[in-house]
């Protein structure tokens, strides 16, 4: 199961309520701002604060 692109004009960061971005292998939505990972697991985002991972500055620039 993959993710709907389409559902990024719909979903924000519950954390700082800013745009979130697909990762380049498509697995996971990025918060740039709050350098946080959230995990697509089956097709689903998994929007939780507390399941996130947070991403280093190198990271972060790898993920563009």
């Amino acid at each position: 199961m993959s993710f709907d692109i389409k559902l990024l004009d719909v979903l924000a960061c519950p954390v700082c309520k800013g745009k979130l971005v697909l990762s380049k292998d498509k697995k996971s939505l990025l918060c740039r701002f709050d350098r946080l990972n959230f995990a697509i697991e089956e097709g689903i985002p998994v929007l939780i604060e507390s399941k996130a991972t947070t991403l280093s500055l190198e990271e972060l620039e790898a993920s563009r």
